[in-house]
């Protein structure tokens, strides 16, 4: 792809996933052609922000079946993908070397430009929901959506079960990360050998920090909160991606005859203005200590891929709200009862 091989932005994706990846994601997904600027001595953070999201969406991508089929079929259609936003999910609680709860996510999101577009609480997950819309192009760089669950809300069974799951998370980031992230946040940009070393650990963020733990203490956090039990397998990757539409119905009903798994309903804000639906989570297999000593493999719920319809508010401009009753159903597609597993 020479034409993009100029831009900065396929370059740092290309440095992340190499060519073949960086090509594929060019044809998938609608970029703003603002952000594709020729290659300058510096690379801006809305240029890292948008290589982040790409490098993000191609992980999610390749580990949910259906939603990778859907981008085939939208591929094939001769249409590409809006990536509207990717919600991750975090824990306000000590966290071995990892800066607890969201903190370990907006460190890394300010500098590169975003900044909290509004609170959500979510008090029957007992989490708190934040939209992180970026300064520079908010309708046009995905938005993240990091929600924060709070342990200190639960048992105190649950609060060791989490102090135990959570005790060696490592950190991605060193020294060398948080001084070119304070650059990059003091001015903007970056030269180039920073940013192209810096994406990699950037990356790396959103995944999980922990290592293996107890079937007892998944079981524990799962009595109590199928939100921690995801985070405990998956840690701060991403629990979904959702692609912009503008027909979500007609979307729906012919994923149904596709024979995917697509909610039976559909949310809608309140005020009626957003609405979203998306795919059952995947299995994934982990791996968990028995009681005997034995590491034993069960199937758990992954992530999902997600749809949303945005209407736009009287001014014209796209009405990029989140919903908190929205978000508490699509938040159920990670559930056991979802994926109709019993472990």
């Amino acid at each position: 792809m020479s034409e993009q091989a100029a831009n900065g932005v396929y370059r740092l994706v290309k440095g992340l996933l190499g060519a073949s990846a960086a090509d594929a994601l060019f044809l998938q997904l609608e970029i703003d052609p603002r952000l594709v600027r020729p290659l300058g001595d510096t690379v801006s953070r809305a240029e890292m922000a948008q290589a982040l999201n790409m490098a993000l969406f191609y992980d999610l991508h390749e580990r949910v079946p259906e939603g990778h089929d859907y981008v085939q079929d939208v591929m094939a259609a001769g249409q590409k993908i809006t990536f509207d936003h990717g919600a991750l999910r975090t824990v306000a609680w000590p966290s071995g070397a990892l800066p607890p709860g969201e903190a370990a996510i907006s460190r890394v999101l300010r500098p590169l430009g975003f900044a909290v577009a509004d609170t959500y609480p979510l008090p029957r997950l007992k989490m708190t929901g934040r939209a992180w819309a970026h300064a520079d192009f908010p309708e046009t760089i995905a938005q993240f959506f990091v929600s924060e669950l709070h342990p200190e809300r639960f048992s105190a069974e649950f609060q060791a079960a989490v102090t135990r799951v959570l005790a060696d998370s490592v950190d991605p980031l060193g020294p060398q990360d948080i001084g070119r992230l304070e650059r990059l946040g003091r001015d903007a940009v970056l030269p180039w050998a920073d940013a192209l070393a810096l994406m990699p650990k950037i990356v790396a963020c959103f995944g999980r920090q922990h290592g293996g733990f107890s079937l007892a203490d998944y079981e524990t956090l799962l009595a109590e909160s199928a939100e921690m039990a995801w985070i405990s397998t998956e840690g701060n990757a991403f629990n979904h991606a959702t692609d912009r539409v503008s027909d979500l119905q007609a979307l729906s009903d012919g994923q149904k005859q596709l024979g995917r798994s697509i909610k039976d309903a559909i949310e809608v804000s309140q005020s009626g203005r957003v609405m979203q639906t998306a795919f059952r989570a995947a299995q994934v297999a982990r791996e968990f200590l028995g009681a005997d000593g034995e590491w034993v493999t069960c199937h758990v719920p992954g992530s999902f891929y997600e749809f949303i319809q945005r209407e736009r508010l009287q001014c014209g401009r796209l009405d990029l709200a989140f919903d908190a009753g929205n978000a508490t159903a699509i938040f159920k597609m990670t559930t056991h009862e979802a994926l109709e597993i019993l472990n």
